[in-house]
């Protein structure tokens, strides 16, 4: 059974202010513009704390963790 979760981003609430890439720069950029984009959005057991770090430091709530799909 894997820990792993989902990272995604409500982005009609997010504001760009780029807390989340500074606080998880594993799995989140910032495009031209300043908004998130998360090229994988798998987080692995191990990256979890600064997932959460991330999700709770979002100003906005813009940010969720969520379970992974089961694999195939």
């Amino acid at each position: 059974m894997s820990a792993a979760k989902r990272l995604s981003i409500d982005r009609i609430a997010c504001a760009g202010r780029g807390v989340c890439a500074e606080l998880f720069p594993e799995r989140v950029d910032l495009d031209e513009w300043g908004y998130p984009v998360i090229p994988d959005p798998t987080v692995p057991e191990h990256l979890l704390g600064h997932a959460r770090r991330a999700v709770a430091g979002c100003p906005v709530l813009a940010l969720r963790l969520d379970p992974a799909p089961p694999e195939r």
